[in-house]
């Protein structure tokens, strides 16, 4: 495997890296934090995933990245005859063959399953096999016999031998839980087989009970199908003569009906006779009610319209005392709208006249006080003046001629008197001007006369904008009134005559005394036609009464032939109780014995039932002890089989452990072999896997700390390719990761001296350091930086002659 190149965009340190690799021995050199092994973390990202990472894919992107940034890693390497191509983000990955534009495989999974077949190494061989670690030179020294043991175990990839035979031993314990519950559920076979003879006998007692169960109930049965149609047909004749009597009873009952219909018919038809001898003296009375009747509702409706007349009149009287009293109101109000025009007037020339008095006021009231401002400012100036100046006097005369000048600070000497003098000539101007201040202010304190008379001028004028105002608002409510008083003296003049055309338009003619006449007249021919409607009513049912009687008539003949045929169907078909009492007597011993046999079946039939069923759950109990019997034998061979199988992976460790050594020493050896030129040809692990070097066979217990450096490598190797071989793989890559940590100068350049001297071996070596004094001693360097101005890693190249660095790619070199 060769690695070809890499870009970074957005991962971890590195903003936009891209770097390419040559063979040969090269050094990736930068500062502690700056990004190096972050290159190698891209490197296992892109061809395993996330499962890489330190911290996972939460803190994979660059810190200074947008939110929705990508993240990718785009890696080319040669493996096997191929170039691949892998590009990973965060949620996608792509795989591209020998510079194909359409990838292999798209997904997250299909790339990372295709590079790990093609590889043929999970991550932890990859790992092992490609890289080494910080400090992992000399990692066997401090480890005890067993641990180190465990570690070769561990990275050549026995501890799946050990995964193995744990789950080995876990489902040898699941099978030995599972055979003892299971015999723990099974019965004893001989209490099954108890069962199934006992359940065989009871059912083939209860099939013979059913048998003759059922022969008897056949029996019974018999015997009623034959007695049963005699009973039958008695029962028949005893139901019809039964309903013959029922039927002759109901004869009798209808003539006795007959015979009262017939009786309130007489009396019904002797009623109407006397009805129509009480009718024909009504008869004048009844002609004469319906004309008095129409008089009567022609009165009736000339008594409302007079009443429709009474009350117009009365609204006429109202309407018109209103229009009268309206018109009055409406002449007292009809000066209003010239009064309104002339108070506004007024009013306007007063509002007017008060603004300028008060304008002019204000003015001057604004002057007054200002100057009074004025003058008590200076004042008060000119006493703090004067207070400031008076301090400075006493305390020149306090001091005498050694006192300071006010001015300059200096001593006064003989210019203190001049000095003095000034004060003094300055104190006496201070105190004029008070003087004359105080008595401006005196002046100025009271109101002057024309301020006032401006005041009192526009007092009156605000004195009589008031009633004025007071005026209009009246005057104004007065002409609203005028409008209000218009429009209801309108509408009531429109109802005035309303009113007095519909009082033309109302009949009259209405006379109480005659209507008080025929309101009784109207009542007595009322009584009258009521008492004739009803002998009328009574004389119309005549007809109806003897058509009844007719009708009764043949009704009755009809009853007397029923009756005539029921009594003769009767006589036929007499037939004597004591026979009838007999055959009932044995129909029902029939009836019951059959009863009682058809129980006695259905009860036999169940037991039968119960019985198969018994045998048939006991042959299922039988059935279902043979099957887990079977189940238990399988499970036991399956035992066995772990158990064997546990044994063969204890001895295959066993085994494998065994050749270890010897292996490891084997390749060992060559490899010590070619870096110190064949002075040392063995090197071997002891029986407490510690490392050995022997010179002519001879161990060699003291060595140097270079010898050392140089057996520690050549161990590390010697695993590397054993792992490389297992995967099918050519070990043609090597990775070290800050492996100088711990050594001095001196062993660092023979660490370097050893790894160039394996260039026939190793086509690409890696060494990743913060050690700036390997530099001279590789072939290629790739030095990472930080950038604190972006926040990023920038990444250079320094040619093999030692030239200038170049820059590569970096998203944080802007």
């Amino acid at each position: 495997m060769r690695l070809v190149r890499l870009r970074l965009v957005n991962f971890r340190q590195h903003a936009d890296s891209d770097i390419a690799f040559e063979t040969g021995l090269t050094g990736i050199i930068g500062p502690n934090g700056a990004g190096k092994s972050t290159i190698l973390e891209a490197i296992a990202w892109a061809l395993y995933g996330g499962n890489t990472l330190r911290g996972g894919n939460e803190s994979i992107r660059f810190r200074r990245a947008a939110a929705r940034a990508p993240v990718r890693v785009e890696l080319e390497f040669e493996l096997a005859g191929h170039r691949y191509r892998v590009v990973r983000g965060l949620s996608m990955a792509e795989l591209y063959l020998d510079g194909g534009t359409e990838p292999i495989a798209n997904s997250v999974t299909a790339v990372t399953d295709m590079l790990q077949r093609r590889i043929g190494m999970t991550r932890t061989e990859f790992f092992n096999t490609y890289f080494t670690g910080q400090k992992d030179l000399a990692v066997m020294n401090a480890l005890t016999a067993g641990e180190r043991a465990q570690f070769l175990s561990r990275v050549l990839g026995y501890e799946r031998l050990r995964v193995a035979q744990e789950l080995c031993a876990t489902r040898r314990k699941e099978l030995a839980s599972e055979i003892a519950g299971l015999r723990a559920g099974m019965p004893e076979r001989d209490a099954v087989e108890a069962q199934l003879r006992e359940t065989d006998a009871a059912r083939t007692a209860a099939e013979r009970a059913a048998a003759e169960a059922d022969r008897l109930e056949a029996e019974t049965k018999a015997a009623l199908a034959a007695v049963a149609p005699r009973w039958l047909a008695a029962q028949t004749g005893r139901e019809e003569r039964q309903r013959l009597e029922t039927e002759l009873a109901a004869v009798e009952g209808e003539a006795a009906a007959l015979t009262r219909a017939e009786e309130r018919l007489v009396s019904e038809l002797a009623q109407v006779a006397e009805a129509r001898a009480a009718l024909q003296p009504l008869l004048p009375d009844v002609a004469a009610f319906e004309g008095a009747q129409a008089e009567l509702e022609a009165m009736r409706a000339l008594e409302v319209h007079d009443g429709r007349r009474r009350a117009l009149l009365e609204t006429q009287g109202a309407l018109a005392a209103e229009v009268q009293a309206l018109d009055e109101q409406r002449d007292r109000l009809a000066t209003a709208p010239q009064l309104e025009e002339q108070a506004t007037v007024e009013l306007e020339a007063r509002r007017k006249a008060l603004e300028e008095a008060h304008g002019t006021l204000e003015a001057r009231r604004t002057e007054w006080v200002r100057d009074r401002q004025e003058v008590d400012s200076r004042l008060r100036a000119l006493r703090g003046q004067y207070a400031e100046m008076r301090d400075q006097r006493d305390k020149l005369l306090q001091l005498g001629e050694e006192g300071a000048c006010p001015t300059c600070t200096r001593p006064l000497g003989a210019h203190f008197r001049d000095v003095l003098d000034v004060l003094e000539r300055q104190l006496e101007l201070v105190e004029s001007d008070g003087s004359y201040f105080r008595s401006r202010l005196e002046q100025l304190e009271p109101m002057p006369a024309d301020i006032a008379h401006l005041d009192e001028l526009r007092r009156k004028l605000q004195g009589e904008v008031g009633p004025l105002e007071r005026r209009l608002a009246k005057v104004q409510a007065a002409v609203q009134q005028l409008a209000l008083v218009e429009r209801d003296r309108q509408g009531k003049a429109a109802r005035l005559a309303a009113t007095t055309a519909e009082l033309a338009t109302i009949p009259g003619g209405y006379d109480a005394g005659r209507h008080q006449a025929l309101e009784a007249e109207h009542a007595r021919l009322a009584e009258v036609s009521t008492l004739a409607n009803r002998l009328s009513t009574r004389i119309e049912r005549e007809p109806v009464l003897k058509r009844e009687q007719e009708a009764l008539a043949r009704t009755r003949a009809a009853l007397a032939a029923r009756r005539d045929a029921a009594s003769a169907r009767l006589a036929a078909l007499q037939f004597p109780e004591e026979d009838f009492a007999a055959l009932r007597r044995l129909h029902d011993e029939v009836a019951a014995a059959y009863a009682e046999a058809s129980r006695a079946a259905a009860g036999a039939r169940a037991g039968r039932d119960i019985a198969r069923d018994g045998a048939r759950r006991a042959a299922d109990a039988k059935a279902e002890h043979d099957r887990l019997a079977e189940r238990v034998e399988a499970l036991e061979q399956d035992r066995r089989l772990h158990d064997e199988l546990h044994r063969a992976y204890s001895d295959l460790r066993t085994d494998l452990n065994f050749q270890l050594r010897p292996e490891v020493s084997e390749i060992a050896s060559s490899f010590i072999t070619e870096l110190t030129d064949a002075r040392y040809t063995e090197l071997e692990l002891d029986d407490k896997y510690r490392l050995v070097v022997l010179e002519e066979g001879v161990p060699q217990t003291v060595i140097s700390g270079g010898e050392e450096d140089i057996a520690n490598l050549v161990l590390r190797l010697a695993i590397s390719q054993m792992i490389a071989d297992r995967a099918g793989q050519s070990f043609s890559l090597l990775v070290l990761d800050e492996v100088f940590g711990s050594l001095d100068e001196v062993r660092r350049q023979n660490v370097l001296t050893l790894l160039r001297g394996l260039h026939d071996r190793f086509e690409q070596v890696i060494v990743i350091t913060h050690i700036e004094g390997v530099r001279d001693g590789l072939d290629r360097v790739i030095t990472v930086g930080f950038d604190e101005r972006t926040g990023g890693a920038v990444v250079g190249t320094v040619e093999p002659a030692g030239g200038d660095t170049l820059l590569l790619e970096a998203g944080s070199a802007a």
